[in-house]
């Protein structure tokens, strides 16, 4: 007998018939594989809290690998701030490799992050990138991989005094799965629901909670939770196609997994370093600005196209502004939507 594992795979927001059929081929490889359970649901980002997609994610237990068009802490991220936590689970596939994140310097280390203060629970989720290559049986074969690692059995303390019989235990005690037969893989497929969304995701492994995202954003997108660590408490006031605030972030904790820039969506390069991006195409020169002053620019122009007044380099308010309800969509959200829609 083996533990079965839950595979899900999330979906292209567009229609590429190549991404398509990538997705489909695993989906197919997974099927033949005994011990697999495999959920496939729209577009992972632009799942709402509420939906059948986000219920069926949150009923998963156990381990979990998650393929998905995001990069592989975007993806980690996304399912944290629905509830679905876990350790990150070392992949062979990675969509960026080559690039290692910054060393950080003696003061950075010495700086808490919000994590430390979490507890997460005793499960792994890993994250695979369905952009690092297009052959669907590297992705079928790095599942099956993670399968395989996840029914070696742990020999803990529960075993040497009588913990259940047939089940294989954690060295903490805990139990590592669910037993059951092997037999033919359980495909589950949930339809869409709601469009396209843009919000900001935060990686709580980087974020030192120090509250400058919530007093730049002006469109009362950020707030607290009841022990005053930050989150994004209203997602669908942010404005489509700004990441403004993922900019100004000093640990850069902020993603926008949608963003066609890669340090901006969630890989390990850093947001900071970005000097050129979404923000030229609505006539905000860019070249030789710092990070901080294309924010400032990109903040600007929503808050005109708002119907609101333009504010500058002044990053800082007097009071925080939760309560500011979502405007309706206007030409800018409607571009931004047909930019996503080209798949470039």
């Amino acid at each position: 007998m083996s533990k079965r594992i839950a595979v899900v795979i999330s979906q292209s927001p567009s229609k590429n018939p190549a991404k398509r059929k990538l997705e489909e081929d695993v989906v197919l490889g997974l099927m033949l594989e005994p011990g697999i359970d495999v959920t496939v649901v729209p577009n992972l980002y632009d799942i709402k809290p509420d939906s059948t997609g986000m219920l069926a994610l949150q009923g998963l237990g156990g381990n979990l690998v998650v393929l998905a068009w995001h990069y592989e802490r975007a993806t980690h991220w996304i399912l944290d701030r629905h509830g679905i936590h876990g350790h990150v689970g070392e992949t062979l596939i990675q969509s960026d490799p080559d690039e290692e994140p910054d060393e950080e310097s003696p003061a950075e280390e010495d700086k808490q992050r919000v994590i430390e203060t979490r507890e997460v629970p005793n499960r792994r989720i890993y994250a695979i990138d369905l952009r690092a290559t297009n052959k669907p049986q590297d992705y079928i074969d790095e599942i099956k991989r993670i399968h395989s690692e996840n029914n070696v059995k742990v020999v803990g303390l529960g075993d040497l005094i009588g913990g259940p019989a047939g089940t294989a235990m954690r060295p903490n005690g805990e139990a590592n799965g669910a037993e059951t037969k092997e037999g033919d893989s359980i495909l589950n497929r949930i339809e869409p629901e709601g469009g396209r969304r843009w919000y900001p995701v935060i990686d709580y492994s980087r974020c030192t909670n120090c509250m400058e995202c919530v007093d730049f954003c002006l469109f009362g997108v950020y707030g607290v939770d009841r022990i005053d660590t930050i989150l994004v408490e209203q997602p669908d006031n942010c404005r489509k196609g700004c990441p403004a605030c993922s900019r100004v972030c000093p640990e850069n904790a902020i993603m926008f997994p949608q963003h066609k820039t890669p340090a901006i969506a969630g890989s390990a390069e850093s947001a900071a370093s970005m000097k050129i991006d979404l923000s030229q195409l609505f006539g905000a020169p860019a070249e030789g600005k710092t990070a901080a002053e294309i924010a400032s620019i990109e903040r600007d122009e929503q808050l005109i196209m708002a119907g609101r007044d333009a504010v500058g380099s002044q990053a800082v308010l007097a009071k925080r502004q939760g309560d500011i309800e979502a405007g309706p969509a206007d030409e800018l959200d409607d571009l931004v939507d047909q930019l996503n829609d080209l798949d470039i």
